[in-house]
């Protein structure tokens, strides 16, 4: 029995491809990262305290972001590094996997992540990232990025595109290949860089960049795409949380984006 509550909450603090299996913990444990949520109050007995506590009774060292009521009557929504579980109001029950809406054909469990990545995405300041972006855009997504990922670069590539159709590319870091990894280092001095843009687009040329160490923000935006639930770069996020699924061509992602102010004015009717 005990290997299914490992298997459940196991995944809590992975990524598909956030970690090299061969970046060394003592590495990743002296990289600095992004606070962890504070512990989530709720009255003694409610709903949510049972939520809460189900959890952690399983797993102590989990950091969870947000417990509410749940779409589904009788369960807690909880979110846990990146992840939405159910739990029984009495705190028994743990359902792990999508919640979706047949009537309304949507998937309730975005609703929640979007809500996370857009609180967590307002905290990053415009200064800790690097912005390609026309001069009056229609749009702007925030884009966890990799140097080393083939679909980043082929983004990065059809930039001016992007910025043409008036969408501003927000980029943070996203090694994949862990801290400790020279894939992180590159992404520091990346951002250590004095004129980042040109360094960035180096990076994914395969052009050289001088290595330069400071106080830089990709350990943070490391932990941030964590939390967020990365699972894949290049992780495209819309101004309100909605992620894209991965690379998306320049006039693909004016659709999506389009039709998401689309969904948003018929839901403001």
């Amino acid at each position: 029995m005990k290997r299914y509550v490992f298997a459940l909450l196991g995944a809590f603090s992975l990524s598909a491809c956030a970690q090299n299996p061969g970046a060394s913990d003592t590495a990743a444990a002296a990289t600095p990262a992004t606070p962890a949520p504070a512990a989530i109050e709720a009255p003694a007995g409610s709903p949510a305290a049972e939520a809460r506590d189900a959890i952690l009774s399983i797993n102590p060292r989990v950091s969870i972001e947000s417990v509410s009521d749940a779409a589904l009557p009788g369960f807690q929504e909880v979110v846990v590094s990146g992840q939405v579980l159910y739990v029984s109001n009495d705190g028994r029950y743990v359902l792990q996997g999508s919640l979706f809406d047949a009537r309304e054909k949507r998937d309730l469990s975005q609703a929640g992540l979007s809500k996370l990545r857009q609180r967590l995405l307002s905290e990053v300041p415009e200064d800790q990232r690097i912005i390609f972006a026309p001069a009056n855009p229609k749009y702007t997504v925030s884009v966890f990025t990799d140097v080393e990922c083939g679909y980043c670069r082929r983004l990065h590539e059809e930039i001016a595109e992007y910025n043409k159709r008036g969408i501003a590319i927000e980029y943070l870091a996203y090694p994949r290949m862990g801290p400790g990894s020279d894939d992180f280092r590159l992404m520091e001095s990346v951002w250590c860089a004095a004129d980042r843009k040109k360094a960035l687009t180096d990076a994914k040329a395969g052009r050289r960049v001088d290595s330069k160490a400071c106080e830089n923000p990709v350990a943070a935006h490391y932990a941030l795409g964590q939390r967020a639930g990365l699972t894949g770069t290049p992780m495209i996020i819309a101004a309100d949380g909605t992620q894209m699924p991965g690379y998306m061509p320049p006039d693909q992602l004016l659709e999506a984006l389009q039709r998401l102010d689309g969904e948003a004015a018929g839901g403001s009717r």
